[in-house]
């Protein structure tokens, strides 16, 4: 694990990783993901689709002649 040698010594900006090179440079480096936070979406709700009454088909009964 590392080991905090100084406080305070780098301005930091959001959305940037900061670390410790070979050569004991402080490194920064663009983060992919972080910076600002992103807004939240309004939510958006859908409109029910308008069922078509199902048509009833008439049963037709034949009469059996005797």
């Amino acid at each position: 694990m590392g080991k905090v040698i100084a406080k305070k010594v780098v301005k930091r900006k959001p959305g940037y990783l900061y670390y410790i090179d070979s050569k004991g440079n402080v490194c920064e480096a663009k983060m992919a993901r972080g910076g600002k936070k992103k807004k939240k979406k309004k939510a958006v709700k859908k409109k029910a689709a308008k069922k078509k009454p199902a048509k009833k088909k008439a049963a037709k009964k034949k009469k059996k002649k005797r």
